[in-house]
């Protein structure tokens, strides 16, 4: 009956009697049943409409197919597991940097059932949200105060409408970056109610530019961080620590937004310096703010380090509790920031775990996936570079080791090969080959990403 041919509208079958059927069961039963309806439904509208314009001629198994189709592209729309084979560490389409196992696992029992979120224990009454985190971040940062709110463009927002609103914000234009996703500094100033007041040139930015253009309406000195975009050439810009001095002589506050942050030394495990909350706030910044899923390893957070009066004067500000972080998130920037304190980040933060790999070792393991295979046609383990990603250190490249396949593997077709496995597998095509980068790949995806390689080549 599946592929009996469908002449008129009364000719389509139920949408119950489609979704009883033992050919479509196993796939209607991977989405809640109500989807899986409206689905169904949609597609006999729109078959219907084709039936009538003439234009189609239409079976019971090409609805079946159709379905199908739908419902299984549906379900790959929902968050599942990756393999970040694409040699970006902190990959922002993919979640940015990966959640460390054994941290999650530290806060399973505290978020799952009732917890102290704003609770005292010690007074028996309403106590602050995320005290212990802000108390850690402080500490970490060796700030005076600390507050978290729920991304660093949030924590931009806020500062720029509580310290600034209506007045003008210094700005040199060589900062007036875009980032992922089309994020612009300028809409987000314009949003928060400042008004904007460009300094210097796109690549030539003087402390003079700042002073020259303080003026009883400044509300602010702000410096961002360039994230991946990089000037090459004859350019200069200022460093926080003048900027702090002028501002001091001018009782205009600093601002330093660092975009990814890092609390820990680059150089010797990346090859370059990026620079470090600690350094802001020891440059005398009056806030400094920055990601919690980038550099940081943790999650989706908008960190703020610095005076204790300004980060008051943000937590009397109304937009604060619109942007604040649920349980789940202070909880795991506890442990997070625990383990920072502990000195154990390279032990226990998957990211550094990731970036601390040597490329002998990567070597190692690509060699074993190939021996595995017993050494296929067309497969070979070849030096590459990865990244750092999430905008830090984008002129970094991270020696690696990659699984290249041959020209004879058509790359882009390799590509959606890999992307339709379970797990799906996310590589990368370059110079027409396609590429397995083993850098983001953790130890314990490594059998997976051999046995997916073994279906591809089938």
């Amino acid at each position: 009956m599946a592929d009996k041919l469908i002449l008129k509208p009364r000719d389509f079958p139920a949408v119950e009697e489609l979704l009883q059927r033992p050919s479509l069961a196993a796939t209607v039963a991977t989405v809640p049943r109500p989807y899986a309806a409206m689905v169904v439904k949609r597609i006999i509208a729109d078959n219907k409409a084709r039936l009538k314009s003439k234009k189609a001629r239409i079976t019971e198994a090409d609805l079946e197919r159709e379905i199908t189709t739908t419902i299984m592209a549906s379900k790959r729309r929902e968050m599942t597991r990756v393999i970040n084979a694409t040699g970006v560490v902190v990959h922002t389409n993919l979640g940015r940097a990966p959640l460390s196992p054994k941290l999650f696992d530290e806060i399973k029992q505290v978020v799952t059932g009732y917890g102290n979120v704003e609770y005292d224990l010690s007074g028996g009454k309403r106590g602050g949200r995320g005290a212990a985190c802000e108390e850690y971040l402080s500490l970490l940062a060796g700030s005076e105060s600390s507050t978290v709110v729920n991304n660093n463009a949030a924590a931009l927002l806020l500062i720029l409408n509580s310290l600034a609103n209506r007045k003008e914000v210094l700005i040199s234009r060589g900062e007036l970056v875009q980032i992922g996703g089309g994020f612009r500094i300028p809409d987000i100033m314009k949003k928060s109610g400042v008004r904007l007041r460009e300094v210097g040139t796109t690549n030539i930015t003087t402390l003079s530019d700042y002073e020259d253009n303080l003026s009883p309406r400044t509300g602010l000195i702000l410096k961002v961080h360039k994230s991946n975009f990089m000037q090459a050439g004859f350019t200069d810009e200022v460093a926080i620590g003048p900027l702090v001095e002028l501002g001091r002589r001018h009782q205009v506050p600093v601002v330093n937004d660092l975009g990814s942050g890092v609390f820990i030394a680059t150089r010797k495990i990346l090859g370059q310096t990026e620079p470090t909350v600690q350094q802001s706030v020891e440059s005398g910044a009056d806030l400094t703010c920055f990601s919690g899923d980038k550099m940081l390893g943790g999650v989706q957070a908008g960190l703020i380090v610095g005076s204790e009066v300004l980060v008051r004067k943000l937590k009397r500000n109304p937009l604060f509790r619109t942007m604040r972080l649920d349980k789940i998130m202070f909880a795991f920037l506890e442990r997070l920031l625990s383990t920072y304190l502990d000195g154990d980040q390279f032990d226990k933060v998957s990211l550094w775990q990731l970036l601390s790999v040597s490329e002998s070792q990567l070597y190692e393991r690509g060699r074993r996936i190939i021996d595995q295979l017993d050494h296929p046609d067309g497969l070979s383990v070849t030096a590459t570079q990865a990244y750092v990603g999430g905008g830090a250190l984008p002129e970094t490249h991270l020696p690696s080791i990659g699984i290249v396949f041959d020209r004879k593997y058509r790359p882009t077709v390799m590509m959606r090969t890999f992307r339709e496995m379970d797990p799906p597998v996310i590589g990368r095509i370059e110079n027409e080959q396609f590429i397995l980068d083993l850098k983001a790949v953790a130890e314990n995806e490594l059998e997976p990403l051999r046995d997916a390689i073994r279906r591809a080549l089938k």
